[in-house]
């Protein structure tokens, strides 16, 4: 048996990821530290797309790994560049999600990544699913920034 549990053991912890975000003021963090005045519909849309995305990857499971990997790969990304890396640069300023992305998003995205090798994925679809997981945690900063440029405008 494939354990396919961790894909939906990665989606619990991206609810618990939100639920901090969210208590914790990630809106008033990403104005002041990231310089991301993002609104609150913004954050649950996005958020909500991208539970949609862990529900998918979860219910694939191991029949096709190099999509259901791109969650686990979204986690890792999101946890070292949107919360690690920023607490590092603003001098040890707390991220709202910080807690969630060392504890839950660092330990079970790596620890997908060490089941896939064990199931024997092969390398080139383990890059795969990084690169889009980085895509996908990137997107919504992309989507952001050029949201305001003439060519998107109706």
């Amino acid at each position: 048996m494939k354990p396919d549990y961790i894909f939906w053991v990665a989606l619990a912890a991206y609810a618990l990821h939100i639920l901090e975000e969210y208590n914790y003021d990630w809106k008033t963090w990403a104005a002041k530290i990231m310089k991301i005045d993002a609104d609150w519909g913004t954050f649950h849309i996005t958020n909500a797309m991208m539970l949609v995305v862990g529900i998918a990857c979860a219910q694939v499971g191991w029949s096709h790994p190099t999509f259901s990997l791109i969650f686990p790969a979204l986690m890792v990304v999101n946890a070292l560049f949107f919360h690690v890396l920023p607490y590092i640069r603003s001098k040890r300023k707390f991220s709202p999600g910080l807690l969630t992305a060392i504890l839950l998003f660092l330990p079970i995205g790596l620890g997908s990544f060490n089941i896939a090798m064990n199931l024997g994925v092969t390398p080139k679809s383990i890059v795969l699913a990084t690169l889009c997981g980085a895509f996908l945690a990137a997107f919504p900063f992309f989507l952001y920034k050029t949201k305001n440029l003439d060519f998107f405008k109706p």
